[in-house]
């Protein structure tokens, strides 16, 4: 079968389309034919060799859409010509995947595959984020940063829809800004031009926002703490930026405010059955319409390098998506 593999630590340019072998299955896997896989920013420092990068050579990838090829002598919920999205152990990157039971879903008929592609991660981890992690409670305001991004106008949407009263996003460049406001976002933030949290006190009346969403870490994480409301949750879950943030508990314990962390990866690895209950709660939202994914490109599976490039950029939005089997 076709592959991307990643050769060495490094560019775009160490990713190499190839044929490897199809992978074989356990008692409790599933073999998947892929019909597309999606770019993630986590496959960029994986790539780099950043975290979790294992050794070399490696198919990168994080999640896939596609219809079951065969499924082991374990596995009791699934079936061969069923139409599913899954977290693959072994990257998605290619024309075959093997997928545990317990990380494979069944997709609604309403869904289609494009939408299955560019929905796994960035869907189930804003529910995760929203519902479970921060706790978002009816009319709450919620601050997404990187809110022209897959998981940033996932995020707005889905805050929207489980109940937020007012959700403010930020974005490091003014090309941006529209994606946020088509995703639903009330107010949209430049963060390179303006003092973000002087403007979300301002539009809060200086009461702060009550959830604040963040993936970039670094000055970012530490600015948010002023404008966090009292008995307000930041939610750290990832460090786009590379930069650590630092939080002083002076800040923290008088006002009743909390700064939490989240990992979709650590969760996959160490406690996947808790997936299950979040794909019950949004695949339905996926598959009503109500939730909508925002596609921002596609590359055939052999122009991966090309989707890094455009992801790496900074200049995408949105989901960038890889065709496999078409």
């Amino acid at each position: 079968m076709k592959a991307i593999i990643v050769t060495a630590f490094g560019g775009p340019e160490t990713m190499k389309y190839t044929d490897v072998e199809v992978p074989r299955i356990t008692s409790n896997q599933v073999l998947i034919r892929v019909v597309s896989t999606s770019v993630n920013f986590a496959d960029i420092k994986a790539r780099y060799g950043k975290k979790d990068s294992g050794t070399l050579p490696f198919v990168p990838g994080l999640d896939a859409a596609g219809i079951v090829e065969s499924v082991g002598s374990d596995v009791r919920h699934l079936k061969a010509g069923q139409r599913v999205i899954a977290f693959p152990k072994a990257g998605s990157y290619s024309e075959f995947v093997a997928a545990d039971e317990k990380l494979t879903f069944a997709l609604p008929d309403g869904i289609d595959f494009d939408t299955a592609a560019a929905c796994p991660v960035v869907s189930f981890l804003s529910y995760k984020l929203l519902a479970d992690i921060a706790r978002l409670e009816q009319g709450e305001t919620v601050l997404v940063h990187a809110a022209a991004g897959g998981v940033g106008t996932t995020l707005i949407q889905l805050a929207k829809i489980l109940g937020a009263g007012t959700v403010i996003g930020t974005v490091g460049s003014e090309s941006k800004v529209a994606m946020a406001v088509e995703a639903g976002a009330d107010h949209v933030i430049c963060y390179e031009k303006d003092d973000f949290a002087a403007k979300v006190n301002d539009i809060t009346n200086g009461e702060g926002a009550n959830v604040i969403l963040d993936s970039i870490s670094g000055w970012l994480s530490e600015k948010s703490v002023h404008c966090l409301a009292p008995y307000g949750r930041l939610v750290h879950f990832g460090n786009s930026s590379g930069q650590a943030g630092t939080f002083r508990t002076q800040d923290l314990h008088a006002s009743c405010r909390s700064v939490l962390g989240f990992s979709l990866g650590t969760t996959r690895s160490k406690r996947p059955g808790m997936l299950r209950d979040t794909a019950e709660k949004v695949l339905p939202y996926l598959a009503d319409g109500s939730l909508k994914i925002k596609i921002g490109g596609r590359f055939p599976l052999k122009d991966a390098a090309d989707a890094h490039e455009w992801v790496e950029s900074r200049r995408s939005t949105g989901k960038v998506l890889l065709d496999v089997w078409k």
